[in-house]
């Protein structure tokens, strides 16, 4: 039983380790990814993509953390900077990024961070604080929390996520006000 269990986690291993490396250099092509929903297969956008809270465990501890709008726990990336979200292509299948067809994220009242975007090779994507946001294909339902700490890049977006480093991004806060930068780089 042990032997399976190890069968089938090896290709998940070896996927969650492409996230970690940059063979995005071999190709120096730039590729944007659009859908019409959010879902855990790969980058997708809509015009309206909003941020929800929700409560999950995180070391033993009950945390309020960003959710996607159907409830699925959203991560931030440590490579990421304000300007610029490193996870594309195979990486994105595995973490997909919640991005916007066009406009501003939305989020809950009383949410003291900053809703924002960067553009890339995923799109629009959303920030909290400068961090580009993601789900994990490994969460299934919500409350799950699988992505925390994989890696030691990949980390639960808690409501008191601090700013990013960077600076540049056009962001929106939970009230709606809204300032703007010039946007990070497009490709790699």
């Amino acid at each position: 039983m042990m032997r399976k269990t190890w069968m089938l986690a090896l290709p998940l291993m070896f996927l969650l380790a492409a996230c970690g490396t940059t063979a995005r250099a071999a190709s120096g092509q730039h590729h944007a990814k659009q859908a019409s929903s959010f879902q855990t297969s790969g980058a997708t956008a809509s015009s309206t993509a909003s941020v929800a809270t929700g409560t999950v465990t995180v070391g033993g501890k009950s945390e309020q953390v960003l959710t996607t709008p159907s409830g699925l726990t959203l991560y931030y990336f440590t490579p990421d900077t304000a300007t610029k979200a490193t996870c594309s292509g195979a990486c994105a299948k595995i973490w997909p990024p919640l991005v916007l067809g066009s406009g501003q994220p939305s989020g809950p009242s009383g949410l003291t961070g900053t809703l924002g975007t960067v553009q890339g090779a995923n799109g629009l994507q959303v920030t909290y604080n400068g961090h580009p946001l993601y789900a994990f294909s490994g969460d299934k339902k919500p409350g799950q929390a699988n992505g925390e700490g994989l890696q030691g890049k990949w980390y639960v977006a808690t409501v008191g996520l601090a700013s990013g480093a960077g600076g540049g991004v056009a962001t929106s806060s939970s009230s709606g006000s809204s300032s703007s930068g010039s946007s990070g780089s497009s490709g790699w």
